[in-house]
């Protein structure tokens, strides 16, 4: 993400380059970077005869380097965006030339999606030596929130830290499916109002009650009632909860605890440091600790990995997963 900021700050200034070379399997950077050029390093007079947008599946290398370097008609600068450049993947040497010699009036810009080039290629080697090249990859789960309250924040929004638990719950790791949403929530809730799990769950349909994150802390306070009343709810919502989701937060949540066991220091910002979490929720996690020592966490992870191997048919036909996951409970919850 840095990276793609770099690159945008640069734009933002105007400092050019002649070849950007945009690359990786999160495609939201590469998009973000690419339709920020297209959009802006040229004025919509000089777009006609000046930019151009080419889709690898219909070109040619030969026919990309041809018109990088022609020159721009009555503009500094000629832009040549090339849209699912991953088609190109056989024919990215025939670029070695071009990149030592580029055309300096022409931005030749490649959106390269869902892979990376060989490293190991005379032709990668040229284009991080000679061209800006961004390799664009997924944000780990536990950045997501953060890249949430940033986008939010240059939206001119604030959001409480559990309505952001409930987007990373629902939407996961997608960026481009998180920022439709955000962008889709900027319409209709008003800047300067925080958004809250109410807002999402009126704006985006996630139940503000009965979600995963919900669950963890229920469980977390061995709330025995309220632990049954969200697995029932996911039973009769198995669409919307579905029990892969569940396993996965749950394995997180006691792999957290066998971190915050192992901290002498049970500040929360160590804590937070530490486990790799919003130091708003280390008092959830310390409540959890004391109800669940070290060998009953063991134990958790122990149970929940058995339930997966069983949710996915091995060792049993046809598990019910809504019986699979009250099972489970139980069993964790037991001493």
């Amino acid at each position: 993400m840095s990276d793609a900021t770099k690159i945008l700050n640069d734009l933002k200034q105007k400092k050019y380059a002649p070849v950007y070379f945009l690359c990786g399997s999160e495609p939201y950077f590469i998009d973000q970077v690419s339709d920020y050029i297209e959009n802006n390093v040229l004025e919509e007079s000089e777009k006609g005869f000046n930019q151009m947008l080419i889709y690898g599946k219909e070109t040619t290398m030969e026919e990309i380097l041809e018109n990088a370097k022609r020159f721009p008609m009555m503009a500094e600068r000629q832009v040549i965006i090339v849209k699912e450049a991953q088609h190109l993947t056989k024919q990215l040497p025939k670029l070695e030339s071009y990149l030592e010699q580029p055309q300096s009036t022409t931005l030749l810009v490649f959106a390269y999606k869902y892979k990376t080039p060989d490293g190991r290629s005379k032709v990668t080697k040229l284009l991080k030596k000679h061209a800006v090249f961004m390799e664009s990859k997924p944000l780990y789960e536990n950045k997501v929130p953060g890249f949430i309250t940033d986008k939010l924040k240059q939206m001119g929004y604030q959001i409480d830290p559990n309505a952001t638990r409930m987007l990373v719950e629902y939407l996961g790791t997608d960026l481009g499916k998180i920022n439709n949403e955000l962008s889709k929530l900027a319409i209709v809730h008003q800047p300067g109002s925080p958004i809250t799990p109410q807002v999402i769950e009126d704006n985006i349909g996630i139940s503000k009650d009965y979600n995963n994150f919900e669950l963890r802390k229920a469980l977390g306070m061995r709330d025995t009632v309220k632990v049954h009343r969200i697995i029932n709810y996911f039973a009769d919502n198995p669409k919307d909860n579905p029990l892969v989701l569940t396993t996965a937060q749950l394995f997180t949540f006691f792999t957290q605890l066998l971190k915050v066991h192992t901290v002498r220091d049970k500040n929360p910002q160590a804590v937070a440091k530490a486990v790799g979490i919003n130091p708003y929720f280390v008092q959830e996690l310390l409540t959890a600790a004391k109800n669940y020592p070290m060998k009953y966490c063991s134990r958790a992870i122990k149970l929940i990995r058995e339930m997966d191997v069983k949710s996915k048919g091995v060792g049993t036909y046809k598990a019910d997963h809504a019986d699979l996951l009250k099972e489970l409970m139980v069993n964790i919850m037991s001493k």
